[in-house]
């Protein structure tokens, strides 16, 4: 099946024009990031990869160094915890700028499931019984272009699972088109 030797290399050379092409703004988001709160740049996140290997995931710093390693609807006050920058960076989604570099690396693809946090039990649990923790996981995915953060754990793997069985190269355009319309909206992000 070629869809997947297409998906790895669409996945890299579109990595390395979109590092290109968001060089200064990257470079402008982590300056932003150092000069409005202490701490890091980049919050690096022990991640669930494909097969339920764990890798690092880095993000721009949205919130302090002191919120709980825990996703962020588990948050009692998420707001309380977000740097001066922060909700900026979660609307319009510059925090993931960095993963461009798991993409190049092979540890993420454009699409697939968002990667589940290390200690999202339930989600790995569903989306090993599921058969979707075989996908690589996802910059953007099937069940962020329908409800995003907003969305509970059963319904986010019923749509990880819908993406496993009509995954091909189109369906990852048409995802990849959905996810730039919901960014400029600042759909169903939590801040």
């Amino acid at each position: 099946m070629l869809y997947p030797i297409t998906k790895r290399l669409f996945d890299f050379c579109v990595a390395i024009v979109a590092s290109v092409v968001f060089l200064l703004p990257f470079l402008a988001v982590a300056l932003a990031v150092r000069f409005t709160s202490p701490g890091p740049i980049l919050y690096w996140s022990d991640r669930v990869g494909r097969g339920n290997h764990i890798f690092r995931m880095p993000k721009f710093r949205s919130m302090r160094v002191d919120t709980p390693a825990v996703a962020t609807h588990l948050l009692s006050n998420p707001g309380a915890y977000l740097t001066p920058i922060g909700s900026f960076l979660r609307k319009s989604s510059l925090d993931e700028l960095p993963q461009l570099w798991c993409i190049l690396k092979g540890d993420m693809s454009f699409v697939g499931p968002r990667p589940a946090l290390f200690n999202q039990h339930d989600l790995v649990a569903l989306r090993t019984a599921s058969g979707v923790e075989a996908l690589v996981p996802g910059l953007t995915g099937w069940a962020q272009v329908n409800g995003r953060d907003e969305l509970p754990i059963p319904e986010k793997v019923k749509l990880d699972e819908e993406y496993l069985k009509s995954r091909s190269f189109l369906f990852d355009l048409r995802i990849l088109f959905m996810t730039a319309f919901k960014v400029l909206k600042s759909d169903g992000v939590i801040h």
